[in-house]
């Protein structure tokens, strides 16, 4: 398979570019927005770059009847360690944890007999090239609904359950099937400098999941900023859902901070005709059995994000 072909069932990138030893580099930031995430290094913010270059939510996705299917793969910056993982009809089959495969090498995943939709999950924090990808049998590549954009932090970006498989857009996205690009960031905020027009890019549906890294701010300038230029180049006709934080058991001086934060983002995205609003203390259980480290949800606390995320979307019709 060629990288041409292999970008036909490569999903969540915007963009893609092979390196001289034939290496395929996935982007989901326009060059103009990973150039002002380069200039934030001058103010200590390195891992904002590092993690906006990372293959969060990012997939290989196919109908095949081929009973295996292998690539190269290496990485090039790695945060925390979760996995590559295969699912064969919705149901996961296999899971390779980065803790025990070497920086650079190949994967072979074996299948069941038969026509199959099959979804590879590749690492979320980490970045990852991959070549030489084979599949020896027929394949068509898989069928998308709604482009969607997902904006967020290191909980949509993928922390927390360290399974790439396993984090609440992709638990919330097997239900849905939407065609996404996913813009989280580990320690990422309402910050307007990143949002930027992706030339060739118009998405059907905006979902924004952000504020728990700065539910302490003395104004809510930035999020009113944050609306502002997310309608101002996006207009208000395409439909834009805000998750409001969720539920931290870490919180220093107590709930109410992040309470009275929550409700001003709320009625800040709903001044919108076009913005519904989710109450995300209502996604996850209240309980640190739910959260990694009482702020991101671990693999139980993402499977019921994700569920519950889609019955949500579901109820109001987004």
């Amino acid at each position: 398979m060629t990288n041409k072909e292999l970008q036909r069932i490569y999903f969540g990138a915007y963009s893609f570019r092979e390196t001289e030893d034939g290496w395929l580099r996935a982007f989901q930031y326009s060059k103009e927005q990973m150039d002002y995430f380069e200039s934030c290094i001058a103010k200590g913010l390195d891992f904002w770059y590092d993690r906006c270059m990372a293959t969060s939510a990012k997939t290989l996705e196919m109908a095949t009847d081929a009973g295996t299917i292998s690539f190269e793969y290496r990485f090039i910056w790695m945060g925390s360690q979760d996995s590559f993982e295969l699912a064969v009809n919705g149901l996961i089959t296999e899971i390779r944890y980065v803790k025990d495969l070497p920086e650079e090498g190949k994967l072979i995943w074996h299948l069941p007999e038969g026509k199959k939709d099959v979804v590879i999950y590749l690492p979320a924090d980490a970045t990852v090239l991959i070549r030489n990808c084979e599949i020896d049998g027929s394949w068509t590549p898989a069928e998308k609904n709604e482009k969607v954009l997902w904006l967020g932090d290191s909980i949509t970006q993928g922390y927390g359950p360290l399974r790439a498989a396993m984090t609440y857009v992709s638990v919330a996205n097997r239900l849905l099937n939407y065609d996404i690009i996913n813009q989280g960031i580990g320690g990422y905020i309402y910050d307007k400098n990143s949002l930027l027009k992706m030339n060739g890019y118009t998405p059907d549906k905006i979902i924004v999941a952000l504020g728990t890294n700065q539910f302490g701010c003395d104004t809510m300038k930035d999020v009113e900023e944050y609306y502002e230029t997310l309608i101002g180049i996006y207009g208000d006709r395409i439909p834009i859902l805000c998750i409001t934080p969720l539920w931290r058991g870490d919180v220093p001086d107590g709930p109410p901070t992040l309470t009275r934060f929550c409700k001003n983002v709320a009625d800040i995205a709903g001044r919108y005709s076009n913005v519904k609003v989710i109450d995300g203390f209502r996604l996850v259980p209240h309980l640190p059995e739910y959260f990694r480290d009482n702020l991101h949800p671990n693999e139980l606390g993402a499977e019921v994000y994700g569920r519950n995320l889609v019955e949500e979307i579901r109820k109001i019709g987004f």
